[in-house]
């Protein structure tokens, strides 16, 4: 990371340019002459900056911050061109979810494969032969192309769901 000076943070498991600089809690981080660009950085995190580079790009955030402007979807094709959170390969989001939140209307006719793993909470993921109940972190489901789904929180919960590939169609509109 040349020209930066990285003094004062918290920096671990970041690779920025060949550099093994480090991940969580960046803070009192200095991008003076790095060409580092965007917003958001502050004494207590980095959210929303964006690192320019000749192999593209790096995107550093928050996922409670980041999260809601997609209905809890941080990386997938819904994102712009060009910004380091667009993939037509994967889709990943962030959901924070209060107790009885429930989707909207099943997914019908998934063409996609899902991976959903349980941060904190109890959450249920309705498929159409039986009901997982997800208790404990780290518990998770993996469901393939064809199979229709829904979910219920049945208490306060966070989830982590990858799904692939990332293909437009299946949002349900935010209610109003």
């Amino acid at each position: 990371m040349a020209d930066s000076d990285v003094t004062g943070s918290d920096v671990t498991g970041l690779d920025v340019g060949g550099s093994d600089v480090a991940g969580s809690g960046v803070s009192g981080l200095d991008v003076t002459g790095s060409g580092v660009t965007g917003s958001g950085v502050t004494g207590s995190g980095v959210t929303g900056l964006d690192v320019g580079g000749s192999d593209g790009a790096i995107y550093v955030g928050k996922a409670d911050l980041d999260a809601p402007g997609e209905q809890g979807w941080l990386l997938g094709h819904f994102r712009p061109p060009g910004d380091p959170r667009h993939s037509t390969d994967v889709e990943i989001k962030w959901g924070r979810h209060p107790k009885g939140d429930r989707r909207a209307k099943w997914v019908t006719g998934e063409q996609r494969t899902a991976l959903l793993i349980l941060i904190s909470g109890r959450f249920h993921v309705e498929l159409p032969d039986r009901t997982v109940i997800l208790t404990e972190p780290g518990d998770y489901v993996v469901w393939g192309k064809g199979v229709d789904h829904s979910w219920l929180a049945e208490q306060e919960s966070v989830v982590l769901t990858v799904r692939w590939p990332s293909v437009a169609g299946y949002k349900v509109p935010p209610p109003e």
